[in-house]
């Protein structure tokens, strides 16, 4: 048998956005060992409901990453104002704050250190999990139905739950390198 693993990995602008607000609300409530990128040095106002609207958003968002990753972009950049919506108080001071967090995430994801460099990060090691994977899908006689997506996330996401669904991978970059050999099994779990 040969490996017919199609493994593709991708950079999810809206889920990293989320990750990026995740940070700010976090920075809020830890001290300052804790703190997380990006750390802004002002107060915002989310909503009370903040972590389950976040879990929501969270669910919905990667549902339909899963589902089309082509929606990815329009979520972030033609329905952004949900984001502002779910998890930010509703008045004049949250939607300026709401703005700028949305236009300082916009410059850094389009940066080159941004979408471009966490894709390159680990491209060496990617290859090597794509080969262990690979191998042991063979090994078992498993045969792939369709390609696995591993969407990237530049931190871990500490609100919500990124179980893996079948063929579709949530993973911080930092397990590609702290827990490598835990991905081989969690992602041979991704497939049929």
């Amino acid at each position: 048998m040969e490996n017919t693993l199609i493994m593709k990995t991708d950079t999810s602008v809206s889920l990293n956005f989320l990750i990026y607000i995740q940070n700010i609300y976090l920075n809020q409530h830890e001290s300052e060992v804790g703190k997380r990128f990006p750390y802004l040095p002002i107060r915002i106002t989310f909503m009370e409901e903040f972590e389950s609207n976040f879990k929501e958003l969270w669910n919905e968002i990667s549902q339909r990453i899963a589902d089309d990753h082509i929606v990815d972009g329009r979520i972030f950049y033609e329905n952004h104002d949900m984001f502002c919506q779910k998890l930010f108080i509703k008045d004049n001071n949250s939607l300026k704050d709401f703005n700028e967090v949305y236009h300082t995430f916009k410059v850094w994801w389009n940066s080159f250190a941004g979408h471009f460099t966490m894709g390159r990060s680990i491209d060496e090691v990617g290859q090597s999990l794509y080969s262990e994977l690979g191998a042991l899908l063979v090994q078992k006689g498993i045969k792939p139905q369709k390609e696995l997506t591993i969407n990237l996330i530049y931190d871990e996401c500490l609100v919500a739950n990124t179980e893996a669904t079948p063929y579709f991978a949530i993973l911080p970059i930092r397990d590609f390198f702290v827990k490598y050999k835990e991905l081989v099994p969690r992602l041979e779990a991704c497939i049929d």
